[in-house]
């Protein structure tokens, strides 16, 4: 089992642990779920933490 699956299932556990609140948890669930699929994506070295935290660049903007 990949890293990935592994964040996904471990946030959609912590997610269950709310379950208990209607649409709520619902939300919760997909949340953390996308969060530890994000995680999981990191530790297997598919995604770079600095993907998400790079600023634009100074050519790059449009219109």
């Amino acid at each position: 089992m990949s890293m990935a699956v592994a964040g996904l299932l471990a946030g959609m556990a912590l997610g269950f642990a709310g379950y208990f609140g209607g649409f709520a948890a619902f939300l919760l669930v997909a949340a953390l779920g996308a969060v530890g699929f994000v995680v999981g994506r990191v530790l297997d070295g598919d995604l770079e933490p600095s993907d998400f935290f790079r600023g634009r660049e100074h050519g790059d903007r449009r219109g």
